[in-house]
């Protein structure tokens, strides 16, 4: 390579280097300079204009003219997007839309400055204010149209925005806590498969996060209320289970850990009683006592130290008398179990 042409090279090198790490300052008798002897990216006429947009869009902005402030911002960006100011209008402009509470446009503004000029100083306070409207929008925060009207609820959209976050920034505090608004707010929506989903990637993407013990606490809870009653297919419960365990093996210390005790409890609770459900039902109705043992076992191992562990027990041995000839003793009814207002699960019998 010539010299000349090695020096051009470097020239555009160190100015692209500058123009990743210029800042922009402004004050209002001076207007938008740049500090540390950055490099515009622009010469000439195309600098001077450029420059002059963003001086009238703050002063605009600086004196409540916010329509020409956004107008004179998008000039910059969608006419100069290799200078140093374009990444500055597209942050101007989505500060703009949030003082508007337009949260769409500010949300799709700062995307736009984050998919553009992803080296940007101002990264981290751009995913903090995509957060903050994903969160606002959560929490039921309506986004309004041209400042003025309010627009409908919409937390379909903000879950949109919390996923869009842990995109953009997957190493960063904000995506687990993302993944877990994502969870809550599909549960706002009654959508539990998914907010499983977003609970199953918490964890598995971010296993030594603050986060993660009330992450497997609410995954456990999540299952839980997936769990229609004994008479079901017990698969959610049998999951419920292993992640309160889970959950109180890895975190025996957390401040959760006497509701997963109560969680781990019940679920174990209704999965000896599906057990005891399924022996009663061979015990009585098939007269098929070898089956029914399996099942009064099975109801004993899943939780020993409950009063539904007692009754098999006491059925255990009324059935292994039978089976060996003899008169059995006298056993305790059955109680009386509620039965279920709707079906989702059925016995395979």
């Amino acid at each position: 390579m010539r010299p000349f042409a090695l020096f051009l090279a470097l020239i555009l090198a160190l100015a692209g280097t500058a123009r990743l790490h210029a800042e922009l300052v402004w004050t209002p008798g001076q207007g938008w300079r740049i500090e540390g002897g950055a490099l515009a990216g622009l010469v000439g006429d195309e600098a001077r204009n450029a420059l002059e947009l963003m001086n009238e869009a703050r002063s605009a902005e600086e004196n409540g003219g916010v329509r020409k402030a956004l107008k004179q911002y998008k000039r910059v960006a969608d006419r100069y997007p290799n200078s140093v100011y374009a990444a500055e209008a597209l942050y101007r402009t989505g500060m703009i839309r949030m003082q508007r509470k337009e949260y769409y446009k500010a949300f799709e503004a700062y995307q736009n400055m984050l998919q553009r000029y992803p080296n940007s100083e101002k990264f981290s306070q751009v995913i903090a204010e995509q957060y903050r409207i994903a969160s606002l929008l959560l929490d039921g925060s309506r986004s309004y149209m041209w400042g003025m009207i309010p627009g409908l609820k919409n937390r379909e959209r903000a879950i949109e925005y919390f996923e869009q976050i842990v995109a953009n920034a997957p190493y960063s505090d904000y995506a687990p806590l993302s993944l877990m608004n994502i969870a809550r707010g599909h549960q706002k929506l009654k959508s539990t498969e998914e907010a499983i989903d977003a609970l199953d990637r918490m964890i598995n993407s971010y296993p030594q996060n603050l986060l993660t013990p009330d992450a497997y606490l609410k995954l456990a809870q999540t299952h839980a209320s997936l769990v229609d009653g004994p008479y079901y297919d017990q698969a959610s419960t049998k999951s419920s289970i292993t992640y309160f365990e889970d959950y109180l093996i890895q975190f025996p210390g957390d401040a959760g850990a006497g509701s997963a005790e109560k969680g781990r409890a019940e679920m174990k609770t209704m999965l000896a009683q599906s057990k005891m459900l399924m022996a009663d039902y061979y015990y009585k109705h098939r007269r098929n006592y070898k089956a029914a043992r399996v099942f009064y076992n099975e109801a004993i191992t899943t939780y020993p130290d409950s009063p539904v562990a007692e009754r098999a027990r006491v059925m255990l041995a009324d059935v292994d008398a039978r089976l060996a000839g003899q008169n059995p003793p006298g056993v305790p009814d059955a109680p009386k179990s509620e039965q279920p207002k709707r079906k989702k699960r059925f016995w395979l019998f």
